[in-house]
Formats: structure tokens, C-alpha cells, sequence
């Protein structure tokens, strides 16, 4: 596989205590750049009570600073769960999203790799990080496998 210039993907996973924004909260979420493998770590939920407009406004730094202000390009390993989260939090709060309106999810990258449209999740073997629902583990976890990809790994 040629590789292109791959650069300004942010890997994300959300914690939360519902099935979305609307029933329930985002409690955490973690969020790893690749090719850096910088991390940030978001915390709404506490002890002390959290600012999520903060949260959300040094996320939006974060990822700008990381991405040099170009567009940045949201994975995860469910994009349908993870996005919904971030980006109410991005709009309720500060009112946009840097990530825009797309995601890509690794398992369609994935089966295209591989060619089975219905294998989507065995790329999850190739995790190194324990995916342990500490979600910066779990992005770093999900990036790994990622990169393993990339090097032909399958």
C-alpha cells in the first residue's frame, strides 16, 4: 500500500452514562493525534463540579495546536457513538465544531482492507494498549491498531 501523508487524524473515545446526549451525560473522553500521539484528557464529570464550556474550549485548542489550525479528521471505532457526544458537547457549549460533520470509523477502513465488508471488527486484535474503558487508553488502544494497519499488519 503507498502511503500518503497521513497527518491530522484525532482518535476519540467517549465515556458516558446513556445512549445519547439527549438521556443521558458525557462523563470523559480521551482524544490522541496521530501521527504524535499527543493526548488530551476530558473530564465532565467529578467530584467538583466541572466547567464543560471550559472542557470543550481547551479541546478545541488542543486540537487546532495539534493540527497547525488545518482541518482536523475525527476516528473512532464507533464514530456514530463517539461523534454524537462530541459534537453536542462542541456546539451546546461554544457553539461549532472544529471536527465539522464526518468521522471515519476503523473497522470500514478495515474491511476495505481486507475485502469482507462484514468483517469490521477483527482489527481489534491488533490493539496493543488494553482497551480498559480509561478512554485516553482506549484512543491510544484504537491509533496503535491503526498504525499496525497501515504497516500491512492484518
Amino acid at each position: 500500500m503507498v502511503k500518503k501523508d497521513i497527518k491530522n487524524l484525532i482518535f476519540v473515545d467517549c465515556e458516558a452514562n446513556g445512549q445519547s446526549p439527549s438521556i443521558g451525560k458525557l462523563t470523559e473522553f480521551g482524544a490522541v493525534a496521530y501521527p504524535s500521539k499527543a493526548t488530551f484528557y476530558g473530564v465532565l464529570l467529578g467530584k467538583e463540579p466541572i466547567e464543560e464550556k471550559k472542557v470543550f474550549e481547551e479541546f478545541e485548542r488542543w486540537v487546532l495546536q495539534i493540527t497547525n489550525r488545518e482541518r482536523p479528521i475525527f476516528v473512532s471505532d464507533n464514530p456514530a457513538f463517539d461523534w454524537q457526544w462530541i459534537n453536542d458537547g462542541f456546539w451546546r457549549t461554544i457553539g461549532r465544531n472544529p471536527f465539522g460533520y464526518s468521522a471515519r470509523r476503523i473497522g470500514d477502513f478495515y474491511a476495505g482492507l481486507v475485502g469482507d465488508f462484514r468483517d469490521s471488527s477483527s482489527w481489534k486484535k491488533l490493539r496493543i494498549t488494553p482497551h480498559d474503558h480509561n478512554p485516553v487508553n482506549d484512543a491510544m488502544g484504537n491509533l496503535e491498531a491503526f498504525e499496525r494497519l497501515l504497516n500491512g499488519e492484518r
